[in-house]
């Protein structure tokens, strides 16, 4: 039987936006003209979150399935394909060469940045929804879990509430 996923909070760290700006660098570096948005987001986006240690990052590209326009500049740079979700706004995920990212990547006008985007930038201004969102993912992070991803699973009820709240704010 597996042993249980530890999921690791951790206090706002101030150089989580250095570091994103370091990789931001790194990615639009390798892709030149075919990256269209490179976005910190996630936890170590918003200051005062708690997280896990790992940056998320966002990346928007014309054709996030045509891999071949790309992946393997991103290859070359040191990242690595870990998930390919075409079922899902042809997501893939890629990890970093040496700062613990993940780099998400979706095709423009995918309705998921949005999202994303506008749930940071809410928990960003609303120390409310910020508290909650801290709260809950603490709770959680103190439970046993058989993976990392029943985990993100378990807080999808608050993060829909709190995106609902955002979303409705023009």
């Amino acid at each position: 039987m597996p042993s249980p996923a530890v999921v690791q909070l951790v206090a706002y760290n101030p150089r989580w936006p250095e570091l994103f700006e370091r990789e931001a660098s790194r990615i639009r570096a390798a892709l030149d003209t075919h990256s269209l948005t490179i976005e910190h987001v996630g936890s170590t986006a918003v200051p005062g979150l708690v997280a896990k240690p790992v940056l998320d990052i966002l990346l928007v590209v014309a054709d996030s399935a045509n891999e071949a326009l790309y992946a393997p500049a991103l290859q070359r740079a040191g990242h690595h394909l870990q998930l390919r979700e075409a079922q899902w706004n042809e997501h893939r995920l890629f990890r970093g060469p040496d700062t613990e990212i993940n780099l998400h990547v979706f095709f423009c006008g995918c309705l998921e940045i949005e999202r994303m985007l506008r749930f940071r930038n809410w928990l960003r201004g609303n120390a409310a929804d910020r508290e909650l969102y801290s709260s809950t993912k603490s709770a959680l992070a103190a439970k046993a879990w058989s993976s990392v991803d029943h985990y993100a699973d378990a807080k999808t009820t608050v993060v829909e509430a709190i995106l609902a709240r955002a979303m409705a704010v023009s």
